[in-house]
Order: C-alpha cells, then structure tokens, then sequence
C-alpha cells in the first residue's frame, strides 16, 4: 500500500511539472544552460589544447603515412624467390638482379645486395644482405619514436593543464578580499583542469595503440625479411644447372 501511494504521488507530481508552464520554462532554460559545446569545450581548456590538437594532427599524419608505407613494403610477388632461384641456378645472374630492381621492396633490395656479392664468401654474402636489411628497418620505423613520444607526451600535457588550472583556482581564492570562496572562480579553474586532461588522454590512448600497432607490422616484417635470407642463402648453397 505504501509502495502505491508513493508511486501515485510520484505520477501527481509529474502531472503537475508537466502542467505548469513556468516549471517547464525553468526546467527547459536549466537544460539549454548545461548543454556545452563541443567548440566552447575546447575553448575552454585555453592554449594547452591547441597544442593537443597538433600533436593530433602529427599522430594522424605518422600513422597514415607508416601504415601506407609498410603496406607497401609488405607487397611482393608470392614467386619472386622462386624465379630468383631458378634464375639464379641458370647462372643468368643479370636477370635476377634486373627482377630485384623492378620490384619495389626492402626484400628485393636485400636480395639484390646478396646476388651482387656472389662470388664472395658465403659469411660477406649474408652480411651484406644483413647491412640492407637493417637500413631498410630504419626505414620503416621512421616516425614511431615520435608516436611514442605523443602517446606519453599528450596524456603528461593534460596533466599539466590540470595543474593550470587548479592554480588559477588557488590564485582566484588568494585575490578574494572577503576571504570567501566564488563558485565561478573554482568552477572555472576545474573546467579548464579537466578539460586538458580529457584531451590529453583522447590524443594519447590513440597514439599509444597506433605505435604498438605499427611496430608489430615491423616486427612482421623483420620476421619475414629473416626467411628470406635464410631461403636466399640456401639457393647459393645449391649447385648450378649446367
């Protein structure tokens, strides 16, 4: 019965709200004042997020740009070893070298540097092909050390800007004569605090993920490069078709 009641009282009160048009006014003003902006949150944060933002910009530019590049390197014909080796058995060595310099990639490159130094000791040969390959690595980590710096870099900023803000709170308090507390003082120093700090973390998570995402494919990569090697190095190991 209790229970009835409180649930009957609940629905009168309502009805009521929803009837009263000055009720509806004050509730509809209250709502249009707490409903922000995406551009006055930003705003709100003051320079730091300007700085987040070009750090966004860089973060989105590396990672396009290491992504496509990477792609790119990982793209080689499925039989380019195996019409290395048969080229490479039929003794036509300019051939091979020709295949290595129309295919655009930090394998074919590294093969090329191999099959230029047959004829050689087998332990120059290979690390030659080594020299290659670790040029051709530098390569496609070229940008990561700075995603990694804006994944712990951005999240540091905001934390910085939280530190801003929680001093203007402190200098605002000070700067009071009355000794008393403003809410508008202390709120706008925890806006400009949290704010920074959420776009800190929004540029800093995506970056973290991005260069962990990126050094994996390297890591692919490096795997695969190694293979190579290993089946290149083989075929110099077998005798020649006469």
């Amino acid at each position: 019965m209790i229970n009835l009641l409180s649930i009957q009282g609940v629905e009168q009160a309502t009805e009521a709200i929803a009837e009263n048009p000055a009720i509806n006014q004050t509730v509809n003003e209250t709502t249009e004042n707490l409903s922000i902006s995406f551009w006055s949150l930003f705003m709100g944060g003051g320079w730091l997020m300007w700085v987040l933002v070009a750090l966004a910009a860089v973060m989105v530019f590396i990672f396009v740009e290491r992504f496509l590049a990477i792609r790119k390197a990982t793209q080689i014909d499925k039989n380019f070893m195996n019409r290395i080796r048969d080229y490479i058995l039929e003794g036509n060595i300019n051939a091979a070298v020709d295949l290595c310099r129309r295919t655009d990639s930090p394998i074919a490159r590294m093969i090329e540097k191999g099959i230029e130094r047959i004829g050689r000791p087998m332990g120059d040969i290979q690390t030659a092909i080594e020299n290659v390959a670790n040029v051709e690595v530098a390569k496609l980590e070229s940008g990561l050390p700075w995603l990694a710096s804006i994944s712990g870099g951005a999240p540091m900023i905001g934390f910085l800007g939280t530190v801003v803000g929680m001093v203007q709170v402190f200098i605002g308090m000070s700067a009071n004569q009355s000794g008393g507390i403003e809410l508008a003082q202390l709120s706008e120093g925890m806006y400009v605090a949290m704010v920074t700090t959420v776009g800190g973390l929004i540029v800093g998570i995506p970056a973290y993920f991005a260069h962990n995402y990126l050094v994996a494919r390297v890591e692919k990569m490096v795997f695969r490069m190694e293979a190579t090697t290993i089946a290149f190095m083989d075929i110099l190991n077998q005798p020649v078709q006469k």
